[in-house]
């Protein structure tokens, strides 16, 4: 079994010399990292090889292999990645806000790292990637535990970062893999509180439970997406489709696919039959309650657990219901607090949908796949949170910091 506290004594050396690191160092050592990515594009696509075939091989479904599938392209995206993040301003040392007391005290709230960062994840190797470089530049150090699935594609890429960093003279324990995917090792790491700062699990919705039930370490929870679009009866019914199978069919096993469209009553029966049929020629399974198959009879009929289930995969659920009202319940009844969408030209019920929502991002008029890091502009995310403490939404480097107040006094004592 890995040893977790070596690991983790290792990591906490790291931090601390990343947190004395300037920008610069920081930028080249990224820089150093994408280089090395795109150097070593074959290695890593021949380790993926393996993984992709024994996935496939064990009955893994189409949308999770997708997950998993490593290409020249994507090795080139997660560069470009990291070199945007490389760009970015450096959150560390900003100065969130200063005054002085009545006493004299100079206080100011400065940005830091948060220290040690654990990521547990299922199989998206492209995460090695987000994770370490994020955490780099927010000057924390990370310690990956990726899944079995992923586990070849894992080591490849994370030597392949560890070498970067060696190369340009930082440490190499800023990154560290855990290579040993068994389930006690997974458990052992959700309680090493005593070296790691915050667990940031990224995988399905049960995953995220599991994780969250058990383990001692600070979580912040991402990634799980019941995400809806809700059609108005003031839509405009052409762009609703294309943002419904875009949403839905893009990359349908990701976080921010659609997976539930919710429809006004008095545009269903003009716009249902259309939906139906374009998500059909797509290969999505439409499910339904009793009055969209009442319009589509070839509709498969929805149950309660369906409102409840992220799918990621060719699968929706539609819903008919009579007013805005209506389905902002049903939304916030159902949601993961991800990611929501409503397509309508009317701005008044726009607004209304946008202010209801609970939800981490909302939309009107767009599709919810925009709900990523580097679409937000921040490079790349380390997951979507979808709690409210400390951070919510996507995840770029500042939400990696957290403050701490210095105080500059000339003697003061308190009376």
């Amino acid at each position: 079994m890995t040893n977790l506290e070596e690991l983790g004594q290792k990591a906490q050396n790291a931090a601390f010399e990343l947190g004395q690191l300037g920008t610069k160092a920081k930028n080249a050592a990224l820089m150093a990292m994408a280089d090395s990515l795109v150097l070593n594009t074959k290695q890593i696509i021949e380790a993926n090889k393996e993984d992709y075939d024994n996935a496939e091989k064990n009955g893994v479904k189409k949308a999770m292999l997708d997950r998993l599938l490593l290409t020249p392209d994507r090795i080139n995206d997660m560069a470009t990645g990291l070199r945007q993040v490389m760009d970015l301003p450096d959150p560390i040392g900003k100065i969130d806000r200063g005054w002085q007391t009545e006493t004299g005290l100079d206080i100011t709230q400065e940005r830091v790292p948060l220290g040690v960062i654990g990521m547990i994840y299922e199989a998206r190797p492209n995460v090695t990637v987000d994770a370490a470089g994020l955490c780099f530049k927010a000057g924390n150090a990370v310690i990956l535990r990726g899944g079995k699935e992923a586990i070849n594609s894992n080591i490849a890429l994370s030597e392949t970062l560890r070498q970067a960093l060696k190369k340009v003279g930082i440490t190499e324990d800023a990154v560290q893999l855990i290579d040993d995917v068994s389930h006690e090792t997974a458990q052992k790491m959700m309680e090493l509180s005593e070296y790691i700062d915050v667990l940031i699990p990224r995988g399905s919705g049960k995953f995220i439970k599991m994780v969250v039930d058990k383990a001692k370490v600070p979580i912040i929870e991402t990634g799980a997406g019941n995400c809806h679009i809700y059609v108005d009866k003031d839509a405009n019914l052409d762009k609703a489709l294309q943002i419904i199978i875009n949403a839905k069919v893009q990359r349908p096993s990701v976080c921010n696919a659609a997976e539930k469209v919710i429809l006004h009553k008095d545009i269903a029966n003009e716009f249902l039959p259309d939906l139906y049929d374009a998500l059909r020629a797509n290969s999505v399974e439409v499910r339904g309650d009793t009055l969209s198959r009442a319009i589509e009879p070839d509709i498969i009929p929805a149950t309660e657990e369906d409102w409840d289930t992220e799918y990621d995969d060719y699968i929706i659920a539609i819903k008919i219901v009579d007013s805005l009202d209506q389905a902002v319940k049903h939304i916030n009844k159902y949601n993961t607090k991800h990611s929501e969408s409503i397509i309508t030209e009317n701005y008044t019920a726009s607004r209304k949908f946008m202010k209801q929502i609970d939800a981490a991002v909302v939309y009107t008029n767009a599709s919810t796949r925009f709900t990523d890091g580097q679409q937000f502009g921040f490079g790349a995310e380390i997951g979507i949170s979808t709690q409210k403490l400390h951070a919510r939404g996507p995840m770029g480097a500042n939400e990696l910091t957290t403050t701490k107040y210095l105080v500059q006094g000339d003697g003061q004592i308190r009376l």
